[in-house]
């Protein structure tokens, strides 16, 4: 190779503008999703979609490094293409315009209200039995289409984290908090409140999580390449077993 070529392709790997050159480091980034992406006591990274990438990151022959960020900084991260994976976003039209997925999704939640047990809340799936409620939710989060198109109506009440979203339900500061099924688990055994919630029926929605990407053609084929061996972890029983050790439903 000529040594103006070898300069030319160097000069294009660092722009970006050739995608994945020869063992370049991918950056995954993620959020606390619990079975999705947490630290352990150490502050290593582990979980279903932490499992699932670094096996999909060694197939593929690249290096792969996890780093952790609140949620909304580490969308920004790599809808700015400052890093090349973001782990477990739910998919919406919304986020289409800002990331490209890799498909299929990796995991399922059921997207629910929690009340407390001392009170007569309820809801049967419509507006009108949400209407006069306060309702906790956390910020950054997409509860599904049906709950999109109420959102203007409600008494929401936004807050940072599920954790504070249900001790503001206990504190009598909200009547009902919006979240999921694996993400409430771990927190209300946490905080000691399993005999003081229940959750409601019917689910909100059912939302399944994705391995997002950088829009654009930088990215493409590492998307392939990504949804490619899901299929094959799926097919093959790979991806379930990942899941089992974390209780996490698979689309």
């Amino acid at each position: 190779m000529r040594p103006t070529f070898r300069t030319l392709c160097f000069v294009l790997w660092v722009l970006g503008l050739v995608p994945f050159a020869d063992g370049r480091e991918l950056l995954a980034v993620g959020t606390e999703f619990p079975g999705i992406y947490v630290l352990d006591r150490s502050g290593e990274p582990r979980g279903l979609g932490v499992d699932a990438l670094r096996v999909i990151a060694r197939e593929l022959g690249y290096p792969v490094r996890f780093e952790h960020y609140p949620w909304a900084r580490a969308q920004k991260l790599v809808e700015e293409g400052r890093a090349d994976v973001l782990i477990g976003p739910y998919r919406t039209a919304a986020r289409e315009r800002r990331f490209q997925f890799a498909e299929p999704g990796f995991y399922r939640d059921s997207v629910v209200f929690y009340a407390r047990t001392d009170s007569a809340n309820s809801w049967d799936g419509t507006l009108e039995s949400l209407m006069g409620k306060r309702i906790a939710i956390i910020h950054g989060w997409i509860y599904g289409e049906r709950f999109e198109a109420m959102r203007g109506q409600l008494d929401q009440h936004v807050t940072p984290s599920v954790e504070h979203a249900f001790k503001l339900l206990m504190a009598g500061r909200a009547d009902l908090a919006a979240t999921n099924v694996r993400d409430s688990r771990p927190r209300i055994e946490e905080l000691g409140i399993a005999d003081k919630v229940y959750r409601l029926t019917p689910d909100i929605d059912t939302q399944v999580g994705y391995f997002a990407l950088p829009r654009g053609e930088t990215h493409r084929q590492l998307r392939d390449d990504i949804g490619r061996t899901l299929r094959q972890m799926r097919a093959d029983g790979r991806l379930a077993k990942l899941a089992k050790p974390y209780g996490v439903p698979l689309p």
